[in-house]
């Protein structure tokens, strides 16, 4: 168990990892491969057991170490496995703390078997201090699990549902904690509203470099806003939103995971900047920023930004009367 970057949770735990699941914007399968090693020459090392004979399934009774004693996460890629050595993890941490279960899977996708489900909940039980946070892309186990009395309903539990861009089928019960994380936000949500037992929502934007990535609108943002302060729904937006959002960017949790999250004061720094012109210093997002694109097909860079006086004094000094294109 590590701590996190992800700005919702604190640490995140991965007794399972691997998914089946082809979404061409994962981070996990993309980290997988640093990780991984020569996975064609882990298939064939003796540690390398099947889950019931499954060719999908691996299994993994102790940390898989090299030859040349390096720890590897990943032995078998982005293949299922069950890390059985790491349902003690939980026990090395003495605080309460908001986990993130299986950041690295789908917990609840169809292949997973039920057994490995139940051995997640019953190590989660005997360290209830802790607040546990699921994700998934298949609501619907979700449903079959609580109705075969096999979801817990203890208030550390928060059951979450990975949505895009619409309110697709989603998880939503009066005796569980359920949330939505919209990430990343492909389009606008104003065609419908969450549900009222919907206790938390995450959005955030695509990262990465994939080519066809969507930038988020402001307006997106704004009707999701308006969505969750009708249901009176706390909203999070993730730090890929920061720059969009400006002063509306804000990151509320639920009562029971803690109140809204304080900028650390090396975050509250990232977000000071001084004018380029008369070095004021303040807020970026009160400021204009200045970029450069290096030939027609190249992507923006901000190599600066200036203050609302210095901007319109260098427009008129240029004389240019749009200050949006003030850099071309």
């Amino acid at each position: 168990m590590h701590r996190t970057k992800i700005d919702w949770a604190d640490y995140v735990w991965n007794p399972i990892t691997g998914c089946l699941h082809s979404c061409e914007y994962c981070y996990a399968r993309k980290q997988t491969v640093r990780f991984s090693g020569d996975v064609r020459l882990n298939m064939t090392d003796e540690r390398c057991k099947r889950y019931q004979d499954d060719e999908r399934l691996f299994v993994l009774d102790e940390p898989f170490i090299t030859r040349n004693n390096r720890s590897v996460s990943y032995p078998f890629g982005f293949a299922p496995t069950l890390h059985k050595y790491r349902m003690k993890d939980l026990a090395s941490r003495k605080n309460g703390a908001n986990i993130f279960v299986c950041s690295m899977s789908d917990l609840f996708g169809d292949w997973v078997p039920d057994e490995w489900i139940e051995m997640v909940f019953k190590a989660c039980a005997e360290h209830p201090k802790h607040n546990y946070l699921f994700l998934t892309k298949n609501p619907k186990r979700y449903f079959d699990l609580a109705k075969a009395g096999k979801l817990p309903t203890g208030e550390n539990m928060w059951y979450g549902s990975t949505i895009t861009d619409e309110y697709k089928p989603y998880f939503h019960a009066e005796e569980f904690n359920c949330f939505l994380s919209i990430e990343p936000i492909f389009s606008s949500f104003d065609d419908g509203t969450p549900h009222e037992h919907i206790k938390w929502i995450i959005v955030g934007a695509e990262t990465g470099n994939r080519k066809g990535k969507v930038a988020p609108e402001k307006l997106w943002i704004h009707n999701l806003m308006n969505s969750c302060k009708q249901k009176n729904i706390p909203l999070f937006m993730k730090d890929s939103l920061e720059g969009l959002m400006g002063e509306e960017f804000s990151q509320c949790f639920p009562d029971k995971l803690g109140n809204e999250k304080p900028l650390s004061a090396s975050r509250e720094k990232q977000r000071m900047i001084n004018c380029l012109e008369c070095k004021k210093y303040g807020k970026k997002a009160e400021m204009n920023s200045v970029t450069l694109r290096k030939g027609r097909r190249g992507q923006n860079k901000t190599i600066g930004y200036f203050c609302d006086s210095c901007l319109a004094k260098l427009s008129k000094k240029w004389g240019v009367d749009d200050e949006e294109h003030i850099g071309d």
